[in-house]
């Protein structure tokens, strides 16, 4: 049933029973925006993926489509997109190569990008850079309110697409103006790829309202969204006619039937033709079954947001009471609550030292570089983030 802002805050939260497997309750996990907590829902649908198979052995598989459409049906809703189409894979990583594979790289030699992005994007186009595959443009990430204009000033007729981020991996600051980088896009025949990894299930990310229908979308179940390893997604747009390299037999499925000539290449329709080979199900099986977890608890992307506004807010408003050393550990002030995403991020020189004493204590965040990061969760209360920010005190 659906529940209220003061229903999770509260101990015990009211989202925590469905948590038994992981102890929600009784740890303090704070690394909500790497790794959430998974609901029993899905353990029980990993059993259900088992018995499926011993049942039908090979024909298994509708059964497993099944499930996948749901999963792909439900990344879609969390979009709002009516227009485009979605395919899955085990990671965003085999989307994006899929994607640059699909590129016209001969002709337009130039990717466009930000040097902030997560290491799927990072580091394989600095390895395609290294070999003079394609010139690759980085533009800073800082400060975050500049990111799309400076993207948009970038692309030209040689750029083939711009690679950007929804949400910055790092610090946890929302890239405001993308519209302005799909509307360069359009106007020179570029690309747009969105990451929405740190996106969705933490802020809603509506496509056409934000003026993203014709960018292609990558993302995932893996962190707000609870589904665990496995569900990667690729939203492409309305009218998708580029013909990926490299694909699995899956991406001429509708295909498979019809006559083809020697040596031609067939791809199916809409985002399918980025579509990869034999899959294990059982992701596809835990995802549907949390996605249909969340639809009962009435954990739409609203609510999310307002739950980790307050979440976020709480962290922030603990650390300033606590009055400890700039030269420490501090938050950077000039960011607007509505900037922030699902997390919040701390700078500090001994980061990963005070992420490890901070597991000493039974406080799980995580760092990256000098940055800290404390990552809630719906299914946290309000006792259990005050507790782990004081903690920091300690440490300090």
């Amino acid at each position: 049933m659906p529940h209220t802002l003061a229903d999770l805050r509260r101990f015990p939260n009211a989202l925590s029973p469905h948590y038994v497997s992981f102890r929600v309750a009784e740890r303090r996990l704070l690394t909500g925006h790497s790794h959430q907590a998974w609901p029993d829902a899905g353990f029980a649908a990993q059993q259900e993926a088992w018995r499926d198979a011993a049942r039908l052995v090979d024909d298994k598989w509708p059964a497993a489509f099944a499930k996948a459409e749901r999963v792909a049906r439900g990344f879609a809703a969390l979009l709002e997109d009516e227009t485009g189409d979605v395919t899955l894979a085990a990671n965003t990583h085999e989307l994006v190569v899929r994607f640059l594979s699909a590129l016209p790289l001969r002709e337009r030699p130039r990717l466009l990008t930000t040097d902030g992005e997560f290491h799927t994007i990072r580091r394989q186009l600095d390895r395609l850079a290294e070999e003079r595959v394609v010139e690759v443009v980085k533009v800073p990430a800082c400060p975050c309110d500049g990111i799309a204009e400076r993207l948009a000033a970038q692309v030209d007729d040689r750029t083939a697409a711009v690679l950007v981020s929804a949400v910055l991996f790092e610090r946890g600051l929302v890239v405001p103006g993308l519209d302005r980088v799909a509307a360069a896009c359009a106007r020179h025949g570029a690309e747009l790829l969105v990451d929405a990894y740190h996106a969705l299930g933490a802020i809603p990310f509506p496509l056409r309202a934000a003026g993203l229908d014709g960018a292609f979308v990558v993302g995932g179940g893996y962190k707000y969204l609870q589904m665990g390893e496995g569900n990667g997604f690729l939203r492409t747009p309305p009218g998708c006619a580029l013909r990926p390299v490299l694909t699995g037999w899956f991406a001429e499925f509708g295909e498979l039937s019809a006559a083809t000539s020697p040596g031609a290449v067939r791809y199916a329709t809409g985002a399918a033709r980025f579509a990869g080979a034999t899959f294990d199900p059982t992701s596809a099986y835990r995802g549907a079954a949390v996605m249909d977890f969340f639809a009962a608890q009435g954990l739409t992307p609203a609510f999310l947001r307002e739950v980790s506004r307050h979440q976020v807010g709480l962290l922030a408003e603990t650390f300033h009471a606590l009055d400890l050393d700039p030269a420490v550990v501090r938050l950077l002030d000039d960011v607007q609550p509505r900037e922030r995403g699902g997390f919040l991020a701390l700078t500090a020189p001994a980061a990963g030292r005070l992420c490890a004493a901070l597991k000493e204590r039974g406080v799980l965040t995580d760092s990256r570089g000098t940055t800290l990061r404390f990552g809630p969760a719906p299914y946290l209360c309000d006792a259990q983030l005050t507790a782990a920010m004081r903690m920091l005190a300690e440490v300090v």
